[in-house]
């Protein structure tokens, strides 16, 4: 699909992926609405607001718009469609990245549980049921749901986050199917390598942060499922898989480290002075 002119609302969009796939498209031509509750007047602990997104965009002369928006209330995410249209006219591209987690299993807290489906699970569908309408009317559209390697694994603390994930990688594949006839692709990116977003840096600060990728590489491989025909829908797919099956998303934090230990080593090289 062109991208040129084309209408975006991309959720969780504050910063990391989000953040980097809003500027990713705007680059393109496309105009962008920014969505988080993040905002330079209702700031969160982890740096980064829809408004920082929001001049990014216009820095590389793009259009955007911030859409404060709790995906935990239905009306909200309604308000997020509705504004979007009313500004740029419709919306032809939906992108679901936004999630919450908190750690816990099996002892996690049910109204944890119920906030993380909320917002992981039940958010991305509502956000959906919104710009369907439109999509379907124009016979086009674009729709990405953001997965996670916990879709497929347990990892412990991440039980209903995992779950959440599975859970969308299924209304994924029955979207497609149901919406194929009508030019509507629906696909999942699934993040399966790490990223070196600001919540993934927040929550595991003492890991080695080495060979991860920055948020770039990511939206890349989203740019990408984005400007497929229509005929490519209800896949499934992880960065790994499609990393090697489309030689896309080359790894920048490979060539990273590689020129740190160039620099490295050209310094222990250097006569003393």
């Amino acid at each position: 699909m062109e991208l040129e002119g084309m209408v975006a609302i991309v959720t969780g969009a504050s910063r990391g992926v989000g953040a980097a796939l809003s500027v990713a498209l705007a680059e393109a031509g496309a105009k962008v609405g920014c969505a988080a509750r993040a905002t330079d007047d209702a700031p969160l602990p982890i740096p980064g607001t829809i408004d920082d997104t929001v001049r990014r965009v216009k820095e590389v002369g793009g259009e955007a718009i911030a859409l404060p928006t709790n995906l935990a209330r239905d009306e909200e995410i309604e308000r997020m469609v509705a504004v979007t249209i009313e500004r740029f006219g419709r919306v032809d591209i939906l992108v679901n990245n936004a999630a919450i987690t908190f750690p816990g299993d099996l002892e996690l807290l049910m109204k944890r549980f119920d906030l993380i489906m909320q917002v992981d699970l039940r958010a991305p569908l509502a956000a959906m049921q919104a710009v369907l309408p439109g999509m379907i009317e124009r016979r086009r559209g674009a729709i990405v749901n953001v997965s996670s390697l916990a879709a497929l694994n347990y990892f412990p603390g991440l039980m209903a986050y995992g779950m959440a994930k599975a859970a969308l990688e299924h209304l994924t594949m029955s979207a497609a199917a149901q919406l194929k006839p009508h030019d509507v692709a629906v696909n999942t990116f699934r993040i399966d390598i790490p990223v070196a977003s600001e919540g993934f840096l927040a929550n595991l600060p003492d890991a080695n942060h080495d060979d991860w990728e920055p948020p770039e590489v990511a939206a890349e491989g989203i740019m990408w499922m984005l400007q497929q025909p229509p005929e490519y829908t209800g896949h499934n797919a992880g960065m790994h898989a499609l990393r090697e099956l489309h030689g896309i998303m080359p790894s920048r934090a490979i060539r990273r480290h590689r020129q740190q230990q160039t620099v490295t080593t050209h310094t222990h090289l250097r006569p003393p002075v």
